[in-house]
């Protein structure tokens, strides 16, 4: 639905700010939707066209009883397209529509400058469509239950990916990866040593070489492993190496392409956020907003950066963070003269009135993701001025609670929580483990134990691709194990292949 033209002119109007501020964005194309079409519309993703599956009837259902009770409420939706859509409900007020726009071009902005969302697909409407029409025509041919069960294993393993693998060069498959022939030091056997020439073929057969040969041989063939490297990508060794059907075959790399397409939302979302809410709130407040509505704008703005306990708000953190970035580049608070500086009331007054921070801003949503933007720019007196701080559970109490609110506590904790998405790290060792053609993972133990539930469905899911057994190295209590899934039970036992592998 095309928007009315009141909604025009305010586009128009917000379109002309977004030019004045400097915003580069894609084209953005704003669609008018109800309520309805909104919850639908997000329980795809922004992808109406998206392939079909029960999962989305799920997301469907929880968006609208979350409405209908007044839990949550859906202003926006915008995906990373060249153009931009964009989705407007028709039922917010006036002053939550002129929000959104301006916050919608935030967002354009940031998809088309960010470098970790250089390598998306810009036409993935077009693909999204392209998928579903294919699993369609699978579906008639195998029927939905075999379709659909292989796509919830797909949809299990879809973090086994490698988020930096679009940045490199394309490598040669592990499959075909051609071996470095032995030298021939390493082939020569150790013979029995004498010193007299005369008995060396005595001492040392032509038998007995032969013999040592063999189990030389036999022992390369045993430490050798497939692929030579751990690999990360994990759908791609997949989609290489698993016995499947052609058909489970390409089901398994659309899912594969759409968790690409999707990682860098992931990596960016407290940027992303926080750059869209800095300029709404730059645009509205200096710009667009009448005396009138600003009451209505405060209600919606305070509700976007209100914090529940126990979790972060990427809105919030995110807005705060560029608006202390600006500040610090205005005042020239950077620099070794800044950080050697000890004295409270010299830092206090620091102003050098250079007028960089809007420079610097920009630049920050050019290069940054969120673990490297809150390493970067996450400073002392930030977490100071926010009350950040750590928590957990006690285990005496069972009660949620702050444990610490020592500043590189807090930075180390956000830090993990963000590195790889809060997804564990996970690559292919081997994939011939014991001679057995069973499928080893490892899982890079980096101080949380893996949630026990959940990697035996890993498991489960990867033995149904594999068709073999299939095990993961990891560490549990500090001791390493391995967990195995034959396809009938979980097994574990101690094993030393995580410290091998280290």
């Amino acid at each position: 639905m095309s928007l009315p033209p009141h909604l025009a002119e305010m586009h128009t109007e917000i379109r002309g700010y977004a030019d004045e501020f400097g915003l580069d964005y894609f084209e953005t194309i704003f669609e008018m939707v109800t309520q309805d079409e909104m919850n639908m519309v997000a329980a795809y993703g922004g992808f109406p066209t998206r392939y079909p599956h029960w999962k989305w009837g799920m997301s469907y259902d929880s968006l609208s009883k979350g409405h209908t009770y007044g839990l949550q409420k859906i202003y926006e939706l915008v995906i990373n397209t060249d153009p931009c859509y964009a989705y407007l409900m028709d039922s917010n007020a006036l002053t939550d529509q002129k929000l959104v726009m301006a916050h919608v071009y935030g967002h354009s902005d940031f998809f088309k400058n960010n470098y970790y969302f250089s390598h998306t697909n810009r036409r993935m409407l077009d693909q999204m469509a392209n998928h579903a029409s294919r699993i369609r025509r699978y579906i008639d041919r195998h029927g939905i239950e075999e379709v659909e069960g292989f796509i919830d294993c797909c949809l299990t393993l879809e973090n086994l990916i490698d988020p930096n693998s679009v940045f490199q060069k394309k490598k040669v498959s592990s499959a075909t990866s051609a071996e470095t022939p032995d030298s021939e030091e390493s082939k020569a056997v150790p013979l029995i040593p004498t010193e007299k020439s005369y008995l060396r073929n005595f001492v040392n057969p032509e038998e007995f070489i032969e013999s040592q040969k063999k189990l030389m041989e036999e022992e390369a063939s045993k430490k050798r492993r497939d692929p030579v490297s751990p690999e990360r990508d994990v759908l791609l060794f997949l989609l290489e190496r698993a016995p499947v059907e052609n058909w489970q075959r390409d089901v398994l790399s659309i899912i594969r392409d759409e968790a690409y397409y999707f990682l860098p939302q992931m990596q960016t979302k407290i940027m992303n956020e926080g750059w869209a809410s800095y300029w709404h709130s730059k645009i509205m407040t200096t710009r667009a907003l009448k005396d009138h509505e600003l009451v209505d704008y405060a209600c919606a703005h305070s509700g976007t950066m209100g914090t529940q306990p126990g979790r972060v708000n990427p809105y919030k953190l995110g807005i705060e963070l560029f608006r202390h970035i600006e500040e610090r580049w205005n005042k020239g608070q950077f620099g070794m003269e800044w950080s050697n500086c000890d004295d409270y009331a010299t830092r206090s007054r620091w102003d050098k009135e250079l007028g960089l921070g809007r420079e610097k801003i920009f630049e920050v949503r050019k290069i940054y993701n969120d673990a490297t933007f809150i390493a970067e720019f996450l400073t002392e007196d930030f977490a100071r001025e926010q009350k950040l701080f750590t928590y957990g559970v006690n285990r005496k109490s069972g009660d949620w609670e702050i444990q610490s609110r020592e500043f590189q506590e807090i930075k180390a904790k956000m830090i993990a929580n963000l590195t790889n998405s809060g997804q564990p790290r996970i690559s292919v060792l081997d994939a011939n483990w014991g001679n057995r053609g069973e499928l080893l993972l490892l899982h890079y133990h980096e101080g949380v134990d893996l949630q026990s539930d959940w990697a035996q469905d890993t498991l489960s899911c990867l033995f149904k691709v594999w068709n073999r057994p299939v095990l993961i190295a990891t560490k549990n209590e500090k001791r390493g194990v391995l967990l195995r899934f034959d396809g009938n039970e979980h097994t574990e036992k101690s094993s030393t292949v995580v410290e091998e592998a280290a």
